[in-house]
């Protein structure tokens, strides 16, 4: 049977998963009737990176400089017995001389550690193939391949950079476009919705001849929600996974509460163990809005305070938390909450901030908001 242009099936991805690290992707494709670059491709796609050490160790730590280094108190924990920082782990996220190891076996074929032998005693990030978690991500990109935005997340964010600086100097999105129409994965209009949609991390008002139009009027009533590859990974379901793996960790549940269209926002957020409810003011219901608020909360708690206050965010779907990548990890690259999204339409998921009580809460905020 010839499976050429054919997408692999669970079947396959077990099979695969069951091989690795035992046979060449040459026998492995043999197998299953494939070629073995759709090996290789599927490996390296649905890889997934565990920062997990030795079997007997306690914490993770994968500094090149660790088995040698005598650095103490780096971090501000007051409890801390004044051992070495390298037997914790934390200074991977407050030494600046931090520098990450890689196994060098990763460089090549399989990839990942599946059967590697030294897998037990490795204390460096590992990267495994599941065949499970395989076909569940591949499900989720099968169905965002053809529902909306029309780019990955590598091109969203290399058009955000393009433009991003260009229109801070007064260009125009059509001037943009017809200098670089070669290198933006979409056509203009499509820029214009992405913009429109609060996505980009410039507004409005960077567009001088933007903000002298009045507001179309928009006849379709359907509110935009987060784009499925935003919830790869996120979903209700790896949320209740995640709290059976971690029973004792706080859940914050965050939502906004908007009064007069277009005009500010609340950002609500809302620590169920006790009871204690924050609001924050935003001028526009964008998501570099709430991105703004968190890297504030992080340079003003510190790492450890804000991962301790912080560790697991419940959210819905609104396009105001459609950048969960930046919310979960700073500018530098260093991952400090999670956040996941409930199922569509069942905002009683996240029962502490539902409709009906934010808006009490909005009730006692509607003057300050308008003021």
């Amino acid at each position: 049977m010839n499976n050429n242009f054919k997408h692999l099936t669970s079947n396959e991805r077990h099979k695969i998963h069951g091989l690795l690290g035992k046979q060449s992707f040459k026998q492995i494709a043999k197998e299953i009737n494939r070629s073995p670059s759709t090996v290789s491709r599927e490996v390296r796609a649905h890889m997934q990176l565990k920062r997990k050490g030795a079997k007997w160790s306690h914490y993770f730590n994968d500094c090149k400089f660790r088995k040698t280094c005598t650095k103490v108190y780096m971090c501000d924990n007051t409890n801390c017995p004044g051992k070495r920082c390298s037997t914790c782990g934390k200074c991977n996220y407050t030494c600046k001389d931090y520098v990450k190891e890689e196994c060098p076996l990763l460089d090549k074929a399989p990839y990942v550690c599946n059967n590697c032998s030294n897998y037990f005693r490795c204390d460096l990030e590992k990267r495994l193939y599941d065949s499970i978690y395989a076909q569940k991500q591949y499900k989720e990109v099968l169905v965002d391949k053809r529902a909306g935005i029309a780019i990955n997340e590598a091109e969203f964010q290399f058009t955000n950079d393009l433009i991003t600086p260009l229109v801070k100097k007064g260009q125009s999105f059509h001037h943009i476009y017809e200098t670089h129409k070669y290198e933006i994965p979409v056509c203009e209009r499509t820029l214009y919705s992405y913009q429109h949609s609060g996505l980009f991390d410039v507004d409005n008002f960077d567009h001088p001849r933007l903000v002298r139009f009045k507001k179309r009027v928009n006849t379709n009533k359907s509110k935009r929600v987060i784009e499925r590859s935003c919830r790869i990974g996120r979903s209700y379901d790896d949320y209740l996974e995640y709290i059976d793996n971690h029973p004792d960790i706080p859940i914050v549940q965050m939502d906004s509460v908007e009064g007069t269209k277009g005009g500010k926002v609340l950002l609500t957020i809302h620590f169920v163990n006790c009871s204690l409810m924050l609001a924050f003011i935003r001028e526009r219901n964008t998501a570099q809005s709430v991105i703004d608020i968190f890297n504030d909360l992080y340079v003003k708690l510190g790492h450890n305070d804000f991962k301790k206050l912080f560790p697991v965010l419940l959210t819905d779907l609104g396009q105001e938390f459609s950048a969960p990548k930046k919310i979960e990890e700073t500018t530098d690259g260093i991952i400090r909450t999670k956040v996941f999204f409930c199922e569509p339409m069942a905002s009683w998921l996240k029962g502490y901030v539902t409709p009906y009580f934010m808006y009490q809460v909005y009730l006692n905020t509607h003057l300050k908001l308008n003021e």
